[in-house]
């Protein structure tokens, strides 16, 4: 066993102290080469060699009020001052002020939260909560999603990640609205919603409608390619679970608290779920947390019956402050307001001329800043970039500067809600520079 001194002084120092002992989530652990962070503040990063960059991935989506704002890091330090933690069965200002903010950001007769550790164990809770109401034991989620990487969450999922993870029981997919690579031969958004619903439907009845405990969406599809739903969708998803009594669970997780532009990405659609989790984007990712908005009918299934569920850190009181703090200030500054402002009239506009320009873009697809453009090989064809080109912009990218979140042939460029215009255009000319380079 070796013993690394403190402060290491190079990237290459911390890298290899990083590989020697850290094993890193989706992965081969013998082919990684981790960029190392140092430090960062607002839409900046950089590393111990000093190299700054724009973190247009925000890191995996979740730096929603930026890096090391002074109102979130006063309001850790003040709970570490007064208490450092706390169990779940006392209750706790901190805790309770944190489910205040977050309700109030709910649609009408959401009053109550229950605190989990992430966005995964939020999603687990949520199809807990509705298999337990329902008595019914299916749940039916997107191919393209992603809800995490715990039992059921993983199951949930419909990307690649959930093949060697399927040990969960009752989950069924379906094709959701996706107009570009329509599965339903569409050509305009109402037919592509007319059409995914009437898919939806039809797998609700051939899987037994008395069987489906709940319909799981991601509001706004984030890793699976920011796919904005076309208006109506997810108001028809809502008949549907209603027609057949069905629960339906959005997942906020990613696309919640500012990241589209609304307080709660539901908030631009005609929709009223019964369970709505969220994760990193209520504390912008500076302590591990995570939730799930109950409904007040479903909240109250469990007043004379227990709910068979905890977690030794759920509503933890540094997690529950620093809610409180991010929360706070992006009231107070108008954050909300600023990410619609930058997608409308400064990163949308500017993606979309990128793509007059390039014909290596197939799609440019977003809202806030929750951006995608999808790469393609051929505008014809839409056969998607393959995965050298990719990893060559990746790197192109990332030695200009620019950190983006690169998905299969995507990038997603994802700020955080306090970017200003001069980063997006800054960094939208990097990203030209990229795509000019391939």
């Amino acid at each position: 066993m070796t013993t690394e001194p403190a402060g290491l002084a190079t990237n290459a120092d911390v890298t290899k102290a990083d590989l020697a002992h850290v094993f890193h989530s989706w992965s081969a652990q013998g082919s990684l080469n981790p960029l190392p962070l140092a430090g960062g503040l607002g839409s900046e990063v950089w590393d111990v060699d000093g190299t700054r960059y724009l973190d247009f991935a925000s890191q995996l989506v979740f730096t929603n009020m930026g890096h090391q704002h002074p109102k979130l890091l006063a309001g850790l330090r003040e709970q570490l001052d007064t208490l450092a933690t706390v169990a779940p069965p006392f209750a706790n200002e901190t805790r309770a002020r944190a489910a205040r903010l977050i309700t109030e950001r709910a649609p009408e007769g959401f009053e109550k939260v229950f605190f989990t550790n992430g966005g995964a164990d939020a999603n687990e809770n949520a199809i807990r909560m509705a298999r337990l109401v329902t008595g019914r034991d299916k749940v039916i989620s997107r191919y393209r999603s992603y809800h995490g990487n715990t039992g059921a969450s993983i199951v949930a999922t419909g990307d690649w990640r959930r093949y060697p993870n399927e040990y969960a029981r009752g989950h069924v997919h379906c094709f959701g609205p996706y107009l570009y690579r329509s599965e339903f031969w569409a050509n305009s958004p109402e037919q592509e919603c007319e059409r995914a619903l009437h898919h939806l439907e039809r797998v609700v009845q051939c899987e037994g409608p008395e069987t489906v405990a709940a319909i799981l969406l991601e509001t706004v599809p984030g890793t699976a390619g920011v796919m904005v739903p076309p208006p109506g969708y997810l108001a028809g998803v809502r008949e549907i679970a209603d027609r057949y009594g069905i629960k339906l669970i959005l997942d906020e997780v990613m696309c919640g608290f500012g990241r589209t532009g609304q307080w709660l990405a539901l908030d631009a659609h005609d929709v009223r779920p019964d369970l709505i989790t969220f994760a990193k984007g209520s504390n912008s990712g500076y302590v591990p947390v995570g939730g799930v908005i109950i409904s007040d009918d479903i909240a109250a299934a469990f007043d004379e019956r227990v709910f068979p569920g905890g977690l030794t850190y759920s509503g933890h009181p540094l997690a529950a402050a620093s809610v409180v703090a991010n929360l706070t200030a992006m009231a107070d500054e108008g954050a909300v307001e600023h990410a619609a402002t930058i997608g409308r009239d400064h990163l949308g506009p500017a993606l979309v001329a990128l793509a007059d320009k390039h014909d290596v873009i197939g799609e440019v697809r977003g809202v806030g800043v929750f951006w995608a453009v999808e790469l393609v090989a051929d505008r014809g064809t839409k056969e998607p970039l393959g995965a050298a080109p990719m990893a060559a912009l990746k790197d192109a990218l990332q030695n200009a500067g620019l950190l983006p979140m690169i998905v299969a042939n995507r990038v997603h460029m994802v700020p955080p809600c306090v970017v200003t215009p001069e980063e997006v255009e800054r960094a939208v000319a990097l990203l030209d520079e990229g795509l000019s380079a391939l």
